[in-house]
């Protein structure tokens, strides 16, 4: 069986040394997570990850989710009560409103505790993962009713949710959308259709499942304008606000998958199913993005966590699978071959996804602090730059962590050679779940649309200069220490090539868009290497700092932290030549074959 670790260690390190954890001290939420009480959250969150829910995984790739004759789906031998399990430890509501019940801790701390749990069992932690951006969501646009009724009872687990957005002739061109409501003259809705790759859509964890479900009202305007958003739940709510008679809404079958296949993700039908008005209407799609968004931050977190945990098992595999003698002679002469993990081109491998994970983990601790920043903080300037942060990052940290999560799962399955091609051993598993990653919430495609075509010139690209300034300024107050040339004459190559290549845009783009869609998934990855050696720097500095003060019995760590460091300055940065260069090609090549020609 696959092993896992939680990285709680690194977790300390990057949010209490490196960005800046116990500064916050004065938004709400933080004094009650202080770094003793942090570490222990944490310690516990890690026994959940690796006590209880990493021995289902496998499981529920085995076994999968079961539709059964009246509708009805039956998860996975022992979800169930893994699910409870984490209810009852109040995970649910780590961060969500204490006024309806949760704990009201910092997000950074719930997205800390959420990679281990990912790393453990992806299909699992889908269930309340959904369930948390539908709390997202009530939260920025439900009624005050709406809160009471719902949030409670999902902020406990007791309730899950939803969200539907995708029919089978739409998916991202939400605009094509058929599923319709009409009103009842009472406040609610009839809502008819048809969603598909509804994840969680049905389950037999919870007592209710609360949709959120993208619909037309009759007569909207046509296109995104005129779509809303409602809240319908699996079951009716009686006088009281508990589950009654059972709604319109049913699933129609289990998708076929390639992977998380402990995860129901459903056909869902929607037969004159009862639901109320979520925020405006035909304002969905702003509600949604609530949702979206929250969704978004979340599958790079599973990007990272299925590269954690693939990494995790090849460096085992690689400490102990014979072959072969090193090349500058061999380590274990007392036995006829050498652990694999002595050649170089495995420690290629293992360096890469180690250096990736590392500082896919800050980027991760990163946003979600500047989230708690944007919600929290009473400073209007400091809410502002947070939130831009926060939109700018979240196309980067989605797209770039689920592409590297699953080329990396991938790497660690080659670490096994053909025994990473077998079942039994876990590879495979992480290679197929990580693989969805990359679509769902936005397919990578899409993200990076988002990055170029949106995100760079919001609010006269504030965020984007703003991020140019800060890494700029990293590089410049460090450029007399000797000891941190290595990482900032690479952090400023590679923002370098960030600039040019964001003023190639501009001067490329407006006048032939085409340019800007044959651009976008390199800028994306450009922009995320400038963004992970930013991180790396500032790692650098301070392990080099705690090194130079005496680290005592943490040396070692920090000495590892900078070998890790120079390694992705080294092997990793410079891949933001080939970006830029791929870049400044354009479009025209990419376009000219007619479509008949393919």
């Amino acid at each position: 069986m696959p092993i896992y670790q939680s990285p709680v260690q690194d977790t300390l390190y990057l949010l209490n040394e490196v960005l800046g954890y116990p500064n916050h001290a004065n938004l709400p939420g933080f004094a009650d997570a202080s770094p003793d009480v942090l570490e222990a959250i944490l310690a516990e969150g890690a026994k959940l990850a690796e006590n209880v829910m990493l021995p289902l995984n496998r499981i529920g790739d085995t076994e999968g989710c079961t539709r059964n004759d009246d509708g009805s789906v039956t998860t996975p031998k022992g979800f169930g009560q893994a699910y409870q399990q984490y209810r009852e430890g109040g995970w649910m509501g780590l961060a969500a409103p204490a006024e309806y019940g949760g704990q009201g801790l910092p997000y950074a701390v719930h997205a800390a505790v959420g990679e281990y749990l990912s790393s453990a069992n992806m299909a699992l932690m889908m269930y309340p993962g959904l369930t948390q951006g539908a709390i997202a969501a009530i939260v920025a646009h439900g009624s005050e009713a709406q809160k009471q009724t719902f949030l409670p009872k999902m902020i406990d687990g007791g309730w899950t949710g939803t969200m539907n957005l995708t029919e089978p002739h739409c998916g991202t061109d939400l605009g094509l959308l058929r599923t319709k409501a009409v009103p009842n003259g009472d406040g609610t809705y009839r809502i008819s259709g048809q969603k598909i790759f509804i994840s969680a859509g049905e389950h037999d964890m919870s007592d209710n499942i609360v949709h959120l479900v993208l619909a037309r009202i009759e007569g909207a305007p046509e296109g995104v304008k005129g779509i809303s958003l409602f809240i319908v739940p699996k079951f009716k709510l009686d006088a009281d606000g508990n589950p009654g008679e059972r709604n319109g809404v049913s699933c129609g079958s289990i998708e076929e998958k390639m992977g998380i296949h402990g995860n129901a993700t459903c056909v869902m039908n929607y037969d004159e199913a009862e639901g109320t008005l979520l925020g405006a209407e035909n304002g969905g799609l702003k509600a949604m993005f609530v949702m979206m968004n929250e969704a978004r931050l979340g599958v790079g977190l599973q990007g990272l966590s299925l590269s954690e945990v693939a990494y995790q098992n090849a460096v085992a595999y690689a400490r102990e699978r014979l072959q072969g003698r090193s090349l500058s002679g061999p380590k274990n002469p007392q036995g006829k071959a050498d652990p694999i993990i002595v050649h170089p081109d495995i420690r290629r491998a293992l360096m890469t996804m180690r250096a990736f994970n590392e500082a896919g983990r800050a980027l991760v601790l990163w946003t979600a602090l500047n989230s708690d920043i944007a919600h929290r903080s009473a400073d209007e300037a400091e809410r502002q730059a947070a939130d831009d942060l926060l939109g700018l990052m979240t196309p980067v940290l989605k797209g770039v962590l689920t592409d590297k999560g699953f080329e990396h799962a991938v790497m660690a399955q080659q670490v096994f050679g053909g025994h990473g091609y077998i079942e039994e051993h876990g590879m495979s598993q992480f290679v197929r779940d990580a693989r969805i990653a990359m679509i769902y919430e936005g397919a990578n495609g899409i993200q990076a649309l988002d990055l170029v075509g949106r995100k760079l010139a919001l609010n006269g690209g504030r965020a984007v200069q703003a991020f140019f300034k800060e890494v700029g300024e990293f590089c410049e107050e460090n450029r007399a220490d000797e000891t941190m040339a290595p990482f900032t004459k690479s952090i400023k190559k590679g923002l370098n090539d960030l600039q040019a290549a964001t003023m190639w845009l501009m001067q490329n783009a407006m006048a032939k868009p085409d340019n800007a869609g044959a651009a976008s998934t390199d800028y994306m990855h450009l922009f995320g290497l400038v963004v992970l050696g930013y991180l790396w720097g500032r790692m650098a500095k301070v392990s080099q700092e705690k090194l130079a003060e005496g680290a005592g019995d943490t040396a070692a760590f920090h000495e590892h932290k900078i070998v890790t460091a120079r390694y992705f300055m080294e092997r990793v940065m410079p891949e933001t030549a080939a970006h830029l260069a791929r870049i400044s090609t354009g479009a025209d090549t990419m376009m000219a074959l007619p479509a008949e020609a393919f």
